[in-house]
């Protein structure tokens, strides 16, 4: 941490974003009698607020971006010259860094060739929407125009995107949404007892069959696309079961259903491969991407396509509709491209990828133990450094504890100096999962950290008797058990 803190008074700072900064989810009642917190400084997997407190960032951003950690200097000093040299240009013209980023992004992702460049996850997924609008009106007759979308995922913010989102509390008052897209069921398995007819065994493939149900049940001749993340978020951070992509993948290769696979938050190392559907040996169409592709350090989007899909929209020259018309004007940013570059980089020259399977396997396996400790925590799941644990009310029942108890872990673990994340708004009555995406960097002692900060929120949240038996979570560390009962504390 520098010295700005010590040598700069920072009340105005406060001053001016508690009268002017529209902040992102979150009431700003609370905010006229209380300061909003402002993140001024980051390093590695640390951030500091403008009180000077450091905190480890367990959440990359708050929001599963910071892939590579705070603070590096080569990625900032790669924008930088890029910026003088040529910052914009419209995406209709090609830059240096847009084509070098292109190339080395599908040398990542066998089976793809075609990089459409755009500034956010929601515009992302928006242009995968319209190019399969299009290709219906071009190919099918305009029939064959709708795209299902998975209960519970969540693929933006924009009226087009919340058409296809699966989470109601996100969607309440925004609509009426765009027609045409369809809510197949989500498959999380920890929660089949909620679906009619789930069996025990090989339920992977019956979630996967509900999709072809909903296809049937709308006529194949109507759908065009399935937009899935590989790897829940938001949601509930909800890995799919054995059998599950396997099923998916005959289902759309038998009914020409293009596999649409939203990557903005598992893409680019978050869980362990470059990208999480390589994780299940799926072979998309399409596949969208934001957050890591550049952790952060400037805005960038990415549609990648096959060139099968890239070709309809160059078969007939002779037409003047016979391409795909859209523009992203911050498509055009340099920055993005060369900070992406960058990024990946480190990535691979620090190899973070093995860092983050053996990392996300630790932080599991803590996971595990702290649930043996503490009935609250009802299923532990995740893939690299993505992991979610459900906290329950019960264990037999599986019925979801309060909201505001989940977030009082959450505040519990910011008191700690720990930033964890929680299901926000997301499902009704099932914002319960407790959420971490540290940065791909993370070092057994990160994890142990913010694992051990867990387990106090715990203890205090729900007011648990620990006595002295300590909880070894790895033969190298063993958690820190107070030797004295511990009083209630909400957070």
């Amino acid at each position: 941490m520098n010295s700005i803190f010590k040598d700069n008074d920072l009340s105005h700072i406060i001053e001016a974003d508690r009268a002017h900064v529209w902040h992102h989810l979150i009431q700003h009642k609370p905010f006229e009698s209380t300061d909003p917190r402002i993140i001024v400084e980051g390093k590695g997997m640390r951030v500091w607020d403008q009180k000077g407190k450091e905190h480890i960032d367990a959440v990359s951003g708050g929001v599963w971006t910071v892939n590579v950690g705070y603070g590096r200097e080569s990625i900032a000093d790669a924008v930088r010259e890029q910026l003088v040299r040529m910052n914009y240009f419209t995406g209709a013209a090609g830059s240096v860094p847009g084509a070098q980023f292109a190339e080395k992004l599908v040398e990542k992702m066998p089976g793809l060739s075609r990089v459409y460049y755009c500034n956010s996850g929601s515009e992302a997924n928006e242009k995968a929407f319209k190019m399969v609008r299009q290709i219906a009106h071009a190919k099918h007759g305009s029939k064959k125009y709708k795209i299902l979308y998975r209960d519970r995922d969540y693929h933006g913010t924009t009226i087009g995107a919340l058409s296809a989102g699966g989470q109601d509390e996100r969607n309440a008052h925004y609509g009426p949404f765009a027609p045409g897209f369809v809510r197949v069921p989500h498959c999380l398995e920890y929660r089949r007892h909620e679906q009619d007819g789930a069996p025990v065994e090989r339920y992977g493939e019956w979630a996967a069959d509900q999709i072809e149900q909903v296809i049937l049940a709308e006529g194949p001749d109507t759908i065009g696309a399935l937009c899935l993340e590989p790897v829940t978020a938001g949601g509930g951070v909800i890995t799919p079961p054995q059998g599950y992509w396997e099923r998916v993948q005959e289902i759309c290769t038998k009914y020409d259903v293009l596999l649409h696979l939203d990557e903005v938050v598992c893409g680019v190392g978050r869980t362990g491969t470059w990208f999480g559907y390589q994780q299940y040996g799926v072979k998309p169409d399409m596949v969208t991407m934001a957050k890591g592709v550049a952790s952060g350090y400037a805005a960038i989007a990415c549609l990648v396509t096959t060139e099968d899909v890239f070709t309809r929209f160059k078969d007939n020259a002779d037409d003047p509709m016979n391409y795909f018309r859209d523009i992203s004007t911050f498509g055009g940013c340099t920055a993005g491209p060369v900070a992406a570059l960058e990024n990946m980089r480190i990535i691979e020259d620090e190899n973070l990828l093995d860092n983050t399977t053996e990392m996300g396997a630790r932080m599991i396996d803590n996971l595990r133990v702290l649930a043996e400790k503490h009935d609250e925590i009802g299923d532990v799941r995740g893939k690299g450094l993505f992991c979610g644990a459900e906290l329950v009310a019960d264990r037999d029942s599986r019925d979801p504890i309060a909201e505001k108890q989940a977030q009082a872990v959450v505040a519990d673990c910011m008191a700690q100096g720990v930033i964890i994340g929680v299901t926000n708004r997301s499902v009704p009555g099932r914002n319960n999962t407790l959420c971490f995406s540290p940065a791909l960097i993370a070092t057994p002692d990160d994890i142990d950290t913010i694992t051990d900060a867990v387990d106090g929120a715990l203890t205090r949240v729900f007011g648990w008797f620990i006595w002295a038996n300590p909880v070894t979570l790895h033969s190298d560390h063993v958690l820190r058990v107070p030797r004295q009962p511990i009083a209630n504390c909400t957070g």
